[in-house]
């Protein structure tokens, strides 16, 4: 049986073979060089050019955590921190949010019987189906929204506001 015995070898890197590359290829050597300085610029970005904590993190530890007020809101003795209630600022929210005038409305399309709606502050098919079922028998425009001869209407009709 023949045994070989392997040698090992050590790697030398020669300059000028890593030379030739880029001489070779200097759109690669550019391209290369352009993406490790945009991942550097990234990551001295995120480390240590932000003020504070992303308002939007990706992973969030706590649900439902206070937030809490910078140093210069602090009482001045105490080193208790105050809790700032969350921001109201949210235009999506706001579209999404149930509304308790729709809430009326639905409730007094319900009870003159224009369908089977759950007061739910959402507009739905089922709301927008009654809502045309008022507007044809009140003789409105029909269109199925909430307007502000709706509003009238229906306070009319139950006596009482639905702001």
């Amino acid at each position: 049986m023949l045994r070989r015995q392997q040698k090992s070898r050590a790697i030398a890197i020669d300059g000028r073979r890593e030379a030739g590359f880029i001489a070779r290829n200097p759109r690669e050597s550019v391209a290369l060089l352009v993406a490790a300085c945009a991942v550097v610029w990234i990551l001295i970005n995120a480390l240590f050019m932000q003020a504070g904590p992303h308002p939007a993190p990706l992973f969030s530890t706590r649900q439902g955590a206070a937030i809490v007020a910078p140093p210069a809101a602090m009482p001045s003795g105490g080193t208790v921190p105050v809790a700032l209630p969350p921001s109201r600022n949210d235009p999506i929210a706001a579209l999404i949010a149930p509304s308790k005038q729709l809430m009326a409305i639905q409730r007094a399309l319900s009870d003159f019987g224009y369908g089977q709606i759950r007061p739910d502050g959402l507009y739905g098919p089922e709301t927008r189906d009654a809502i045309m079922r008022f507007e044809r028998q009140q003789k409105l425009p029909v269109t199925g929204q909430v307007s502000d001869r709706l509003v009238k209407a229906l306070a009319t009709m139950t006596g009482a506001s639905l702001n």
